[in-house]
């Protein structure tokens, strides 16, 4: 399966390059992108599959049955942003354990395996499991993700456009992985149960772990040791581990209900200690890292870049949340002799339209690059809220619709999707190859977790927003669907005005 599908990216390129009469970024061959590539590239295809494979199930199956009754809409989607911010929370100190403690490779490694261990727990029929497994799978993501996305610049030193569509390509990569997850899971969920989806998001983070295992020859002179060791190495193993053990207690009191929480006010607390938390880092790397003035410049850019970020995936994530209750209850699923296309299962239109756009994407960099005609970075990120903006306006009028005739054709769910893959596009993956570009040297990983920070605190302000449009405030969704086209369209043009004043700041970087 591996080959294949990195042969079909191969493919993709060799058709679209005389069409296009340029050719894509090639991949099969050293002197353009390095090997390791391809090790990344699919040990983050596999994690992905298990990651929104699962993802895919969340909140269908909270509202079906938690703890042997429905949880509420408002209810199931603040557990929704739950988990999501706490995947992208875990990236922060999985950046400094990987800079650290064990290195970026070892990171990667262990943080596959307690993935693997979080689905197994969540394959287990005991309410409590679910919750366990939940946190489990947060924390492995967490070590994993951060530590290979900063692995991936390591294989580009040189930086540039190269770069950029190595990133571009990588995210291809994820999205491959996430659209076999999410027609998967889906699938097993409604014809064999809810746990069958669940169990085979297991067996996709385990193929990664194979792959990775298999092909580490290819990333030999990359993220063995830690770039940063720690001053006090066993001190800071000791305080790792008791960090470990107080999650595990207090996750074990709350799933058997010795601790009661309310999700919807936890959801609306984490979303201030994350802003809390995001703030007191950049104080410090402002204030107490000794950084250089340029490098404090870059700080700058990345800090709006963290805000940015946030703001976008508070609108892109109701894709889990609002636009999938929206899909299970308010669109026509029912396709000829196919039958009923499982809710979840709409989710995957993302992945299949990145598989598709990512190419031609990379392309579309490199091409205006040879021309020196490459949109700024801030341009690029202005260019991803507008799509944002207008697949919120085609949410507003598909919602309308809904509620006043019943459910509407699955082509509003198309469009919207394909509005915010381009924003994806334009904004998630050049995200991470500038982040990697603006990070000081010695806080590379911390700074990579800083960004997925912001997508964390994105990830639960959605799940609040969720909250707002179903259920019985289902009747807010074209109101408040057009509140984001407003604030996302109005931070677009603010980015446009700035976008020369802030590129400024990125002095000598390439």
């Amino acid at each position: 399966m591996p080959i294949k599908a990195w042969r079909f990216v191969v493919i993709v390129r060799e058709r679209f390059s005389p069409f296009l009469k340029t050719s894509l970024p090639t991949m099969n061959a050293p002197v353009k992108h390095p090997p390791g590539l391809m090790t990344l590239f699919f040990t983050e295809m596999w994690e992905r599959m298990s990651y929104y494979g699962m993802r895919a199930l969340l909140v269908l199956f909270m509202v079906d049955q938690v703890q042997g009754a429905k949880l509420s809409d408002a209810q199931a989607t603040a557990v929704y942003g739950l988990y999501t911010a706490l995947v992208y929370v875990m990236a922060l100190p999985g950046g400094w354990v990987g800079d650290r403690l064990l290195g970026m490779k070892r990171a990667v490694w262990w943080g596959g395996v307690v993935i693997a261990l979080g689905h197994i727990t969540l394959g287990i029929e005991r309410p409590e499991a679910f919750y366990i497994g939940l946190v489990i799978v947060a924390v492995g993501s967490g070590l994993l993700k951060s530590n290979m996305s900063s692995m991936v610049a390591q294989l580009y030193p040189e930086g540039g456009a190269r770069r950029d569509a190595g990133y571009t390509l990588f995210y291809m990569g994820i999205n491959i992985g996430a659209f076999i997850g999410m027609i998967l899971c889906p699938w097993l969920a409604q014809r064999f149960g809810w746990r069958w989806g669940f169990s085979a998001a297991a067996v996709g983070m385990v193929l990664g772990l194979v792959q990775f295992h298999l092909t580490k020859h290819r990333i030999a002179h990359i993220g063995v040791q830690p770039e940063h060791p720690a001053a006090h190495m066993r001190r800071d193993k000791l305080l790792l581990i008791l960090s470990i053990a107080a999650i595990g207690v207090l996750t074990a009191l709350c799933a058997t209900g010795v601790i009661v929480i309310d999700p919807v006010s936890l959801a609306k607390a984490t979303a201030t200690i994350i802003s809390c938390l995001a703030a007191a880092f950049f104080a410090w790397a402002f204030l107490l890292a000794g950084l250089t003035s340029d490098e404090k410049k870059r700080m700058v850019l990345v800090v709006v870049l963290f805000g940015a970020s946030a703001l976008f995936f508070a609108g892109f994530e109701q894709a889990g949340s609002s636009f999938s209750l929206f899909a299970e209850r308010y669109t026509i699923r029912t396709v000829g002799s196919l039958g009923t296309i499982p809710a979840g299962q709409f989710q995957s239109l993302n992945s299949l339209m990145v598989i598709a756009l990512a190419p031609v994407v990379a392309m579309l960099w490199s091409r205006l690059a040879r021309r020196k005609a490459e949109p700024l970075m801030i341009t690029k990120f202005a260019w991803g809220l507008f799509a944002l903006a207008l697949g919120f306006v085609v949410a507003a009028f598909a919602a309308q619709k809904a509620l006043a005739t019943g459910p509407v054709l699955p082509t509003w769910l198309i469009s919207i999707y394909l509005l915010h893959t381009l924003g994806e596009l334009f904004l998630s993956p050049i995200g991470l190859s500038a982040v990697s570009k603006l990070a000081p040297e010695r806080l590379a990983g911390q700074t990579m977790g800083i960004w997925f920070l912001g997508s964390s605190l994105g990830n639960i302000l959605a799940g609040l927003l969720a909250g707002e449009v179903t259920g019985d405030a289902s009747a807010q969704m074209p109101h408040i669907f057009m509140q984001v086209v407003y604030l996302a369209g109005a931070t677009g043009v603010l980015l446009l005005i700035l976008s020369r004043p802030l590129s400024r700041l990125m002095k000598g970087v390439s």
